[in-house]
């Protein structure tokens, strides 16, 4: 079992070449959101998603919440997996989905704020292919949907982990420092992270390879 990297935020077809290249498994595209870094133009998104080579997964970060909306969101980028940043969406998204594009994996995003998020997650995960737990909070005056370089309590995340029945992805304020650590805590399926190998803004070639040497260091202590 090794941890598996999803960088979000990619920006460009050379943040895209440069994340491949240090070994990640997944590209995160953020695409409009009401807050946070990192949204780039639908155009972009299908751009960075066709040069992708496989098995390297495209992301589709949306926070559209209507099913007619996700479906068109995914279809006009056409990336492999969708991930849904509001952990309010109703069963109906994910079952449009699965109908209109049965190929198309979806992931659910549940910002863990409380013991509540637990049950969020047991709700979602029958219906989705993987979770991803997050740090945002949804109900706030401008929602927050991710990239807040928060951490959450660990403790719920591992809870989520050991009853999902699907992979968990962990993400909120991870980095090169804490990465082992959350590993440990919480033994994700795959991390998550944005701003935590970044420098001014730009994906940062350094922090990359050393936060890539961390999973493989934390991987290596748990085998």
């Amino acid at each position: 079992m090794r941890t598996r990297l999803k960088v979000c935020c990619i920006s460009s077809r050379d943040e895209a070449h440069l994340a491949i290249g240090a070994g990640a498994d997944a590209l995160g595209l953020v695409a409009r959101m009401p807050s946070g870094p990192g949204p780039i133009a639908d155009e972009l998104i299908r751009d960075i998603a066709r040069i992708a080579p496989p098995p390297i997964a495209t992301f589709l970060l949306t926070s559209e919440i209507e099913p007619d909306g996700v479906v068109a969101h995914a279809r006009r980028t056409g990336v492999s997996t969708v991930q849904l940043v509001d952990d309010g969406v109703e069963p109906d998204v994910w079952h449009a989905v699965r109908s209109d594009l049965p190929s198309l994996r979806i992931v659910q995003v549940i910002h863990v704020r409380d013991e509540s998020s637990i049950d969020l997650a047991l709700r979602a995960a029958p219906h989705v292919d993987a979770l991803l737990l997050d740090s945002g909070n949804p109900a706030a005056q401008v929602r927050e949907l991710g990239g807040t370089g928060r951490v959450h309590d660990w403790s719920l995340s591992r809870r989520i982990v050991e009853r999902s029945p699907v992979p968990v992805f962990l993400a909120g304020g991870l980095n090169p420092a804490n990465v082992a650590d959350a590993i440990h805590a919480v033994r994700p399926f795959g991390i998550d992270l944005c701003s935590g190998v970044r420098r001014n803004g730009r994906l940062d070639a350094d922090k990359l390879h050393a936060l890539v040497g961390a999973i493989h260091r934390a991987d290596a202590s748990l085998r």
